[in-house]
């Protein structure tokens, strides 16, 4: 019996809605620090500043993210933790 294709699953999870720029960020890179390389991070977002600012900036600190979907009304980021060296 052939499985459908999943999204990666997530090691962690973090709900920062509610949480503002850039505490959120600020959050999801402390986080994604005490992970093994190649964890995968959920995070929940708020919609505008939250869901712009926070993939961009963890992109920019060398990770990398594996899809980004609406789930009511946040975002559900998967990061993918990568070595920083």
């Amino acid at each position: 019996m052939n499985e459908p294709l999943t999204p990666p699953v997530s090691d962690l999870e973090l709900d920062l809605r509610g949480v503002i720029c850039p505490y959120n960020f600020v959050k999801t890179k402390l986080k994604l620090e005490t992970m093994e390389q190649g964890q995968v991070l959920s995070v929940l977002l708020d919609d505008g500043d939250p869901i712009r600012n926070v993939p961009r900036s963890v992109e920019n600190e060398g990770h990398t993210v594996l899809s980004q979907e609406r789930v009511d009304q946040a975002y559900r980021v998967l990061i993918r933790r990568e070595d920083s060296d």
